[in-house]
């Protein structure tokens, strides 16, 4: 039997221009569905789990389409609410070369943001699960939803379930102040954590020393520093730590490091040219989730994480759709992307 993995978040309507088109030129928009956790789900029904996302949509029929672009990929949506006015949305501009990527979010007062903790039997969607994944997004959106959160984190732990958290910051959904707070209380439960070059310092304040991410420098020493705090602070048994050195908009190095309490181990690094980067850090956190379910140890975990990520920055749209034996492929050393015949 598959292994069953619970994710909980937002889903949003995602609108971009064709191309490279920016928005004040674009005549017409692209409609697809991502967001964080939905995005781990459908790496993780890629990969052959029984993956479960939870979240609230609304009844009509644009939540229903959001609903049916994950059954599409073998996601199990038995556990969405459905309720609430409207579904979020964000708009993607893509950048090119020297000019970055845009977001813009309209996502108030969506169907998520109007949950409330009667809407989750947390005891009943937690049967037989072995890990449960939830990112910062989704505490940010509502101070219930940081509620419910907490609800959640208390029965899985009860259950014995593995958890994991990318923390994720938005700083256009909350202050620094107030997610240090929240996330102090939610990280307690928390056994695997994932972070990237700046939630460390934007969510705890700790910082890797001689390193500017908007200048592509990276000190591996800095973020050895920076998960031990983290594992110390918190009890960790893994902390993630992804590596984007941004050469440009189209150009990146990607790479990540694991600890595990007593060893840090660093992947290879990829020079990326970048079709969509966004789901990039989803797809890594779906790709850590399946390694460790798979019992891989820490050197091809954070080497399979790495690979899977780096291949969804090839992908349109936010969802990787790739399968374990292409992560394994390019994670072993065929990084050459000739055709197979």
């Amino acid at each position: 039997m598959a292994k069953k993995v619970i994710t909980f978040g937002e889903i949003m309507l995602r609108l971009a221009p064709e191309g490279y088109y920016r928005f004040v030129q674009a005549e017409s928009f692209e409609a697809t569905f991502g967001g964080g956790e939905a995005n781990v789900a459908v790496s993780l029904a890629n990969y052959g789990f029984d993956a479960k996302f939870v979240t609230k949509l609304p009844k009509h029929e644009i939540g229903q389409t959001a609903i049916n672009s994950l059954r599409r990929y073998g996601v199990d949506t038995s556990y969405i609410k459905r309720g609430g006015d409207r579904i979020g949305i964000y708009y993607l501009e893509k950048g090119a070369s020297q000019r970055p990527s845009k977001v813009i979010y309209d996502r108030a007062g969506s169907s998520i943001a109007t949950a409330k903790k009667d809407d989750f039997n947390w005891e009943e969607i937690f049967k037989d699960a072995q890990w449960f994944h939830f990112t910062g997004i989704t505490p940010a959106i509502d101070d219930e939803l940081a509620s419910i959160c907490l609800d959640a984190c208390k029965m899985a732990k009860e259950m014995g379930i593995t958890i994991s958290c990318d923390l994720n910051y938005r700083n256009k959904l909350w202050s620094r102040e107030k997610a240090g707070r929240v996330m102090d209380e939610l990280c307690q439960y928390v056994d695997v954590c994932i972070a990237n070059e700046e939630d460390a310092a934007d969510v705890f304040g700790i910082k890797a020393a001689d390193t500017d991410v908007t200048k592509g420098t990276v000190n591996h020493e800095g973020y050895k520093e920076v998960a031990n705090q983290l594992a110390q602070r918190f009890h960790f048994s893994k902390v993630a730590i992804t590596l984007r050195e941004s050469l440009s908009a189209n150009d990146n190095n990607w790479s990540a490091m694991l600890y595990d309490g007593n060893d840090y181990y660093f992947s290879k690094k990829y020079k990326m040219h970048i079709v969509d980067r966004v789901g990039g850090g989803d797809s890594f956190g779906g790709g850590l989730i399946c390694a460790c379910l798979n019992g891989y140890d820490a050197q091809k975990t954070i080497e399979f994480a790495v690979a899977a990520s780096c291949l969804k920055h090839s992908i349109e749209g936010d969802f990787n759709m790739v399968s374990v034996d292409e992560v394994l492929k390019l994670a072993q050393g065929d990084a050459s992307g000739r055709v197979q015949r």
